[in-house]
């Protein structure tokens, strides 16, 4: 397996995001800082046949954002994600049912809740721009309203009615 190594430079772009982090980090020993990067490949070396030497690849940084507070905790979640979806693990029953390791049910904590919150905020607000179309749009018959009205009622009943079915397994 080829050895990865990382090149000392970076590319400028990543250098300015990491200019304003410098001096609060050599002020806090121990500091961390969460980023996304990009690396690109640099080099390749391949070692002789019959050599002791390891194949290796060196990237260099290129691209780099450091996220401010409010968003280290989104950057922090896609990592969690990410980890997840490398390093989940089950095994089967005698019925042919995945069941998932302690550890990647560990991993999911809180998943499928963030999954389902933003499940129903992208549904209410669709109905709600729904209704701001109607409280905005031409005047209506008493008819028109009540049958505007159903359709709202309806489509916040398919939302909820998917959230039920998503947290009850469908029953």
């Amino acid at each position: 397996m080829p050895v990865l190594k990382f090149d000392p430079k970076v590319s400028a772009s990543a250098q300015e995001a990491l200019e304003p982090h410098v001096r609060p980090l050599y002020d806090q020993p121990g500091g961390r800082r969460m980023a996304v990067i990009e690396f690109a490949h640099i080099e390749r070396t391949e070692p002789a046949p019959n050599t002791e030497g390891k194949p290796s690849v060196k990237v260099r940084i290129t691209g780099l954002e450091v996220p401010n507070r409010e968003q280290e905790g989104a950057v922090r979640e896609a990592q969690r994600f990410l980890h997840l979806q490398r390093t989940a693990r089950g095994t089967f029953d005698d019925d042919g049912q995945l069941e998932l390791s302690e550890s990647t049910l560990r991993l999911t904590a809180g998943l499928l809740a963030n999954i389902e919150v933003a499940r129903l905020r992208a549904g209410l607000d669709h109905w709600r721009e729904y209704a701001q179309r109607l409280v905005h749009g031409p005047d209506l018959t008493v008819t028109e309203v009540r049958h505007e009205m159903q359709t709202l009622a309806e489509g916040l009943t398919a939302v909820l009615n998917t959230a039920r079915e998503h947290s009850d397994g469908g029953e």
